[in-house]
């Protein structure tokens, strides 16, 4: 063989090289993607957990997306007009937008969608984010049917939103995939197995193509897309992993592109050993635990859920546990909202030893002690993370109060089921921004936002002050609303705050295109590989 070879003439080894070349240049550029926990559902309209909304972000597209640095930018919306009165947003979508089967993108889906978004029947957990639009909230609650959204047709390619005040953030808020389209003929023909391979019609980069629960899903790029000329990446293969250190183990072995997350113990070895691959940035979060305020006796004495608080030391956690840079959290809200005054619980600034003699007294007044332990039970879902968190706290608790705390972890789709039945105790969660605004943190929490509202919190002062600031169109006045509704909010003490997020991950050095930003989205479309 090797003597053939040599024997090649000059003008057929270059047409083998030209030949090579083109190979290469055809070959199917592949973009394998750590994206932690099994998606609970594809639905952009029922989805709530940031794995989903990796994938559901590359299969669609809004009025606005997020440019590659988590910008809003215009989307399927070339641009809009907005009234003088801040009242009403005319959209006009771009010509060229279609869906994955050749169909145009119309005014009449969005529509369709919104409508769908917020309809009871959709079970929407998401469905609150729209309050804005004109008689939004009345059609959540039931009260109005979902053609009287402030939501209208002006020819097929402009679209009129009409709100009931004011909303500054309302374009950002529009980047969010609760108001994004779906495939009406699809949805009606297929129900709830729409988004499954093969039945799926998307207006996004992507389309999904294969989906092995517990294994992969695999999407591959949608040739309608309007934008398909400057889309790199042909296909992408999500990984649901819920043991994190298998997907870092899988990363160091050139399996995975880029992980979702690094484990804690491996923060500090990979910023020291792997600092080309290792990111770490701002992320608009926080991880907090929350507290069902129908079961005794947590649920009923704010005193015993302050003691809680009190006793967990937020600095040696993250410095000890979860070791990436993270916050102590004393708050909801994360800093770093413009306009907004970063609001913190009465005790973030005494000492820990203060907090904790705060907290045995509060307990011994309570008549807790050695023989008669607080007992608390703590679901999370599955992750060594978490589980590490859940030890360091309970070993916090029991030296400082002598509770006992019972852990429990359930796989992702089970705890959210579990979480949004409220059959728990104490459950941890998290919640990253979805546009840099305080309200999107808070109205998680006002009374009507159903099983969003996970404590099951209802404070009609909170109430008022969140649908005050709702309609002030006097910015420095509606954030004071929101200051004052997160004070309350605090010294109820519903939720745990324990940290704000730091986003780590591991990039492979042949990604670009990634580009670090405090909400943490990174769509495959901006995406290239070497």
């Amino acid at each position: 063989m090797r003597q053939a070879f040599k024997r090649l003439g000059a003008a057929m080894l270059a047409g083998a090289l030209i030949l090579g070349t083109a190979v290469a240049a055809n070959a199917e550029t592949v973009l394998h993607r750590g994206n932690g926990a099994e998606p609970e559902t594809l639905d952009l309209h029922k989805s709530t957990g940031v794995p989903e909304a990796n994938i559901i972000y590359d299969l669609h597209e809004g009025l606005v997306v997020f440019s590659a640095d988590g910008l809003p930018v215009p989307g399927v919306a070339e641009s809009w007009d907005v009234s003088d009165d801040g009242m009403t947003y005319t959209f006009h979508l771009r010509a060229d937008a279609k869906w994955s089967n050749g169909a145009p993108v119309t005014a009449g889906d969005f529509v369709f969608s919104l409508r769908r978004a917020v309809d009871p029947a959709t079970g929407s957990e998401y469905a609150p984010t729209l309050a804005p639009i004109m008689n939004a909230e009345d059609i959540i609650a039931g009260t109005t049917p979902p053609d009287q959204l402030g939501a209208a047709v002006v020819d097929s390619r402009t679209l009129k939103l009409t709100l009931k005040a004011p909303t500054p953030y309302f374009i950002g808020l529009m980047a969010h995939h609760i108001s994004w389209p779906v495939h009406k003929a699809t949805v009606q023909k297929f129900g709830d197995e729409w988004t499954r391979p093969g039945n799926s019609v998307t207006n996004g980069a992507y389309v999904i193509s294969e989906w092995v629960p517990q294994s992969k899903i695999v999407a591959k790029k949608n040739p309608n897309f309007h934008d398909a000329a400057n889309v790199t990446i042909d296909t992408i293969v999500y990984y649901p992993t819920e043991d994190i250190d298998e997907e870092f183990k899988r990363f160091r072995a050139g399996e995975l592109d880029m992980t979702y997350t690094v484990p804690t113990d491996k923060v500090k070895w990979a910023a020291k050993n792997m600092p080309k691959e290792y990111r770490n940035s701002s992320y608009f979060g926080t991880y907090y635990y929350v507290v069902n305020l129908t079961r005794e006796p947590l649920g009923t004495d704010v005193k015993l859920r302050r003691a809680l608080a009190l006793a967990i030391d937020r600095d040696k956690l993250v410095d000890k546990i979860t070791q990436g840079g993270e916050q102590p959290a004393y708050a909801w809200v994360p800093p770093g909202v413009a306009g907004y005054d970063y609001q913190q619980a009465d005790f973030a600034a005494m000492t820990q030893a203060e907090r904790d003699a705060e907290a045995k007294k509060i307990l011994a007044e309570a008549g807790y002690g050695p023989e008669n332990p607080l007992k608390v039970e703590v679901l999370h879902n599955t992750s060594e993370r978490h589980r590490r968190i859940a030890i360091a706290i309970a070993s916090m608790w029991k030296k400082t109060l002598g509770v006992d705390m019972t852990l429990t972890n359930q796989e992702w789709k089970v705890y959210m089921e579990t979480r949004d039945a409220k059959q728990f105790q104490v459950v941890r969660a998290a919640w990253i921004g979805d546009y840099m605004d305080a309200v999107n943190f808070l109205d998680l929490f006002i009374s009507t936002a159903g099983v969003r509202n996970d404590p099951g919190y209802t404070n009609p002062k909170f109430d008022e002050l969140m649908a005050a600031a709702g309609v002030n169109p006097d910015p420095a006045a509606r954030a004071d609303q929101l200051e004052e509704a997160e004070r309350i909010f605090l010294a109820d003490l519903p939720i745990i705050p324990i940290y704000h997020y730091r986003n780590t991950t591991m990039v492979s050095t042949k990604i670009q295109g990634v580009i670090e930003n405090v909400l943490g989205f990174h769509l495959s479309r901006y995406i290239s590989k070497s």
